[in-house]
């Protein structure tokens, strides 16, 4: 293999994984890090601040082909004066406990910019990191592992130390920032990964400056973990300019996806909606009935219209599910995804590029009908997946794959995903309340009003509820009501999932607060799961439910949570042991 190509492989996708220590044997002298110290602590004690000025960055260029720049200081600013183009500028701005990351890079295109802190950190320490989008129930503190990738936030939990009186440090970018934003922490130091691209290529600013982020910190001594991690999220909200409501949005209700698994019929949705208005409380907030994919191409559904008109006629809400850049098997091409984007889609399944005008109006139509239907709770679906190319779980370090770019290649794809969503949330109405799945969460939060923690639970394997449900309520709590309402997925009931199981998922996502919707199979409501979803639908709308996992960071199925100063315990396995598929 000669050096060019390796260069090339080196530099991929998961190289950026690996950090600077991998790529350093590479690129040697252009290298940023090579051969430097840590500055700051001595050990023992955390000790990195990132509201400074970096001890050193460095930039990725070039439109499809990769090359990596040492930038240096200069003037308080960052600068890489030899790349093509006439070079690039990078500041870092701290005032007033926040830092802003901004980039000129008016003649090359920008691809990734790295910045980093160095300090001695204790080997001992318990990190947790965020998710690209949903999480997938792998959500967890652990130990220090240098190649982690820690999508947005990163806490860093410290003791407890002699006095007893342990630390957490948190480290976040702001909410709606314009880039995939991503940390690392090892015993050297704290990185911030900043992905700018457009799509899988490098993004075309010209001379617009690109404010790539907004870096916001919280420490707390002799605090609980959990608490510290909500106030780290309040400051990441606030700097994003998330509004804050006067009283708690309560969504409840049902959703027939997990015993119909697309196969419903209207009979089904409006024998849900009868469900719920027998359950609901007399007063408050009204519940839900949301129509899931199946109304799609069945002839088992009127018209949509009526179908939501009937729901209302039972004091429930009406909610649909969409799908709106799925495109249509007759769109011009030119409106569509680049099928070179990569990931796992079938090319039977084109999506709409949503920055090509043409594109953009088709999938707000999609929008658009469903509100003009009467539906007043829209769940839009697969929106990352169709535009990115990829589900959250194989992302690693790069939320797209390399090589192709939107149509629109000025604007970074946190960018366009984000104005995407705008567009949508204008499109429903204000008064519409808007659910996203397969959401980007921390670009969605103060759009949506409410958004899916994690990929879906199950209505026949209670492993996957599990994993994909109670991992990700707990370890996306600190989140819920700051961001956006939490929507940890539904309660199925079901004959293939035990009751004694279900009952006790259904309690604690009654206790959290968050969005509670369940998926009833006709045949297993009986008398005794009436009561428990009567009682769990008064507590959600009764308000105040705020329950929180306290041992979190001893296992990633939190079993202990407390509400109100009270402690309940749960137990997620099933008789014979947990399942290992």
């Amino acid at each position: 293999m000669d050096e060019k190509k390796f260069v090339q492989r080196e530099m991929n996708r998961r190289d950026v994984m690996r950090g600077a220590a991998a790529t350093a044997a590479v690129l040697g002298a252009k290298n940023a890090f090579a051969g430097m110290l840590p500055s700051g602590n001595s050990g023992g004690n955390f000790g990195v601040d990132v509201m400074r000025s970096p001890d050193a960055v460095e930039i990725f260029l070039g439109l499809r082909e990769r090359t990596r720049f040492a930038m240096q200081p200069r003037g308080g600013k960052w600068i890489v004066s030899d790349a093509a183009g006439g070079g690039a500028e990078m500041q870092y701005e701290v005032n007033a406990g926040l830092a802003t990351a901004s980039l000129l890079c008016p003649g090359a295109a920008a691809q990734r910019v790295h910045l980093r802190w160095n300090g001695l950190l204790r080997e001992d320490l318990l990190v947790l990191g965020d998710a690209w989008e949903r999480s997938y129930g792998d959500l967890q503190w652990q130990t220090l592992q240098p190649t982690r990738v820690l999508p947005w936030y990163c806490a860093v939990q410290d003791g407890p130390s002699s006095t007893g009186a342990g630390a957490t440090h948190g480290f976040g970018v702001a909410i709606g920032a314009a880039s995939f934003a991503f940390w690392q922490v090892d015993e050297r130091g704290i990185s911030l990964w900043l992905d700018v691209r457009n799509g899988g290529n490098g993004v075309q600013l010209g001379n617009r400056k690109l404010t790539m982020a907004t870096v916001v910190t919280h420490s707390s001594v002799g605090n609980n973990s959990f608490a510290a991690v909500k106030q780290l999220c309040v400051k990441m909200a606030d700097a994003g300019g998330v509004p804050r409501r006067e009283k708690p949005l309560l969504i409840y209700g049902s959703n027939d996806w997990y015993y119909a698994y697309g196969k419903s019929s209207e009979a089904d949705i409006l024998r849900d909606a009868d469900l719920m208005q027998e359950l609901a409380p007399m007063r408050g907030a009204r519940p839900f009935t949301v129509v899931d994919e199946g109304y799609a191409n069945n002839k088992l559904f009127g018209d949509m219209a009526s179908v939501a008109e009937k729901i209302r006629a039972r004091n429930v809400r009406p909610g649909l599910w969409i799908r709106p850049l799925r495109a249509d098997a007759t769109s011009s091409k030119s409106w569509l995804m680049p099928a070179a984007r990569g990931g796992r889609r079938p090319d039977n399944e084109p999506a709409y590029d949503p920055t090509n005008p043409e594109g953009l109006e088709a999938a707000l139509a999609v929008v658009r009908q469903a509100a003009a239907w009467g539906y007043e709770l829209i769940k839009h679906d697969f929106t990352t997946y169709d535009l990115l190319g990829q589900w959250g779980f194989a992302m690693g370090a790069s939320p797209a794959m390399d090589g192709w770019n939107f149509y629109d290649g000025t604007r970074t794809s946190a960018q366009i995903i984000r104005d995407f969503y705008v567009a949508m949330r204008k499109t429903a109405g204000a008064e519409k309340i808007i659910l996203g799945c397969n959401t980007v969460l921390h670009l969605g939060a103060g759009i949506f009003d409410t958004q899916r923690t994690g990929d879906d639970v199950s209505g026949r394997d209670w492993s996957r509820t599990r994993k994909m449900g109670v991992n990700t309520l707990a370890f996306r709590q600190p989140q819920h009501n700051i961001f956006h309402v939490n929507d940890p997925d539904c309660v199925p009931l079901s004959a293939k999932i035990p009751w004694t199981l279900t009952e006790q998922w259904l309690r604690v996502v009654a206790g959290s607060g968050t969005a509670l919707i369940i998926s009833p199979e006709a045949s297993s409501v009986g008398a005794e799961q009436k009561a428990a979803l009567r009682n769990a639908f008064a507590e959600l709308a009764a308000g105040g439910a705020t329950a929180e996992p306290t041992d979190w960071m001893e296992t990633i199925t939190p079993e202990a949570w407390r509400r109100n100063g009270k402690t309940v315990r749960y137990n997620w396995t099933e008789p014979e042991g947990a399942s290992p598929f």
